[in-house]
């Protein structure tokens, strides 16, 4: 008889972890880890691999971890991802493969995200590295950007005998992984850890290299055999509103490149300065959103606000990441939507006019469309703003490369082989949808990097 109840995972406690930017979730013990694995039924049909983008041998893998060979499983799960412990912690499984557990029938899915990540935290502790045996074909593909999309498909390209060269803008690579995820969520020793990988199986990670300007797009497209464009979605959205351009008013981007890659949470020992006031003011309801209002409380904020257009119902934000800003003391206030932001003499933000709003019909995505309230607008003072209005493919690329197409808002088109309308240049991950999670973005490179192989062997 399986073991209905799941394992539940230790965490730090609220009132500690907002001290700190240490991990929230303490990971699975070894007991802990087999328990929860034992729940799992072990399906004929196992439906939960049908969703995960990154198609791993999940019930197998949930198999070994119940025999305690935790060597083979992490194997097995290196085989299809990358970056395992990653994942494990970011993925947004109960949409995914724990969204599929025929286990929610009658209670809890198995915890798949927390055993993944346990393997390869046990695989970090041993130094284990996954034996491939490389064909060198000769062959040569240059990916530009270092983030999920562009790590996965290079580590499945090499694993196929390519000479892979990653040309990444940043000062280190992981894109998203690296600038994005607070440490509390994506500890950064896992990240580096993980990405070092590229480097031992020989992917050659070229950094700061801005493709377009200090390297010429034309000339890796002939030094190439095939280009894989996986720039991302660097570039904020804003409201365009009144008082936008007030000092105190950051995009979550900026916020969170500060605290994360530039390390401004260990100010002053790192030299990356940032302000963060009493009062903080986050506008929208995504993991990003949650993301930088849980750093702002970590940063010393006092009350933090999530200011929201629409109810928690509808956020796109993980139900774990909502659950935990609430135990940190985020306050949510719920249809509102914001009007304009006003300040002092010194161009300094001192608050925001928000209106109520009501819901009438739907939008495209089916969700319920917010509309103002008129006459119901009010004040609230803030000593900071973050926008965290969503992301846009990197324009500074797109303007470099000359006949590329891309839809109106930016996103770079494709045909169903991830391939461009310029030859033998693919493309994935966020560059063509705008925002995405992690596991979607490798997904696409998985599925490019099988694309570039079939078009370079055609």
């Amino acid at each position: 008889m399986a073991i209905q109840k799941r394992v539940p995972m230790r965490e730090q406690d609220p009132k500690i972890r907002i001290t700190n930017f240490l991990s929230v979730p303490l990971g699975y013990s070894a007991e802990e880890a087999i328990t929860e694995a034992k729940r799992c039924i072990q399906c004929k049909d196992p439906v939960c691999e049908t969703g995960c983008p990154v198609r791993m041998d999940i019930k197998d893998i949930i198999k070994l971890i119940t025999e305690e060979k935790y060597e083979e499983a992490f194997f097995l799960s290196k085989r299809d991802n990358a970056v395992p412990a990653m994942t494990g912690r970011v993925c947004p499984q109960e949409d995914q493969c724990e969204g599929k557990c025929v286990l929610l029938k009658t209670g809890q899915p198995i915890n798949i995200g927390k055993l993944f990540a346990f393997v390869a935290d046990w695989a970090r502790e041993k130094d284990l590295i996954e034996k491939i045996e490389l064909n060198e074909n000769g062959k040569k593909v240059a990916i530009i950007g270092a983030g999920p999309a562009g790590v996965t498909c290079a580590v499945d390209l090499r694993k196929l005998g390519y000479n892979v060269t990653i040309f990444e803008a940043l000062h280190m690579a992981g894109g998203v992984l690296q600038y994005g995820i607070p440490a509390f969520r994506l500890p950064r020793d896992v990240v580096d850890y993980e990405l070092s990988y590229l480097e031992k199986i020989g992917v050659d990670v070229q950094l700061n290299q801005i493709v377009g300007q200090n390297v010429d797009f034309e000339e890796l497209k002939k030094e190439y055999d095939s280009v894989y464009i996986a720039t991302g979605a660097g570039a904020p959205r804003f409201l365009n509103c009144e008082g936008e351009k007030l000092k105190g008013v950051y995009s979550a981007n900026e916020f969170l490149i500060r605290v994360n890659l530039m390390k401004a949470y260990k100010f002053p020992d790192w030299d990356t300065p940032i302000i963060c006031g009493n009062k903080v003011g986050v506008i929208g309801c995504g993991n990003v959103a949650m993301d930088a209002a849980r750093c702002a409380k970590r940063l010393g904020a006092k009350e933090v606000y999530i200011l929201y257009r629409r109810t928690k119902s509808c956020a796109p934000a993980r139900d774990e990441e909502i659950h935990h800003a609430e135990e940190e003391g985020i306050i949510f206030n719920e249809m509102i939507s914001p009007c304009r932001m006003f300040g002092n003499d010194d161009n300094w933000v001192t608050g925001i006019e928000m209106v109520k709003t009501e819901f009438k019909g739907t939008d495209k995505s089916g969700r319920p469309k917010p509309v103002n309230i008129e006459g119901s607008e009010f004040t609230m003072e803030m000593d900071t703003i973050i926008n965290a209005l969503g992301t846009s493919p990197n324009r500074l690329f797109l303007s470099n490369v000359q006949g590329l197409d891309t839809h109106s808002w930016g996103g770079i088109k494709v045909d169903e082989n991830f391939m461009t309308n310029i030859p033998g240049v693919f493309s994935g991950g966020d560059a063509l949808t705008g925002g995405s999670t992690v596991i979607e973005a490798m997904g696409h490179g998985r599925d490019a990097a099988v694309a570039i192989d079939n078009f370079i062997n055609r």
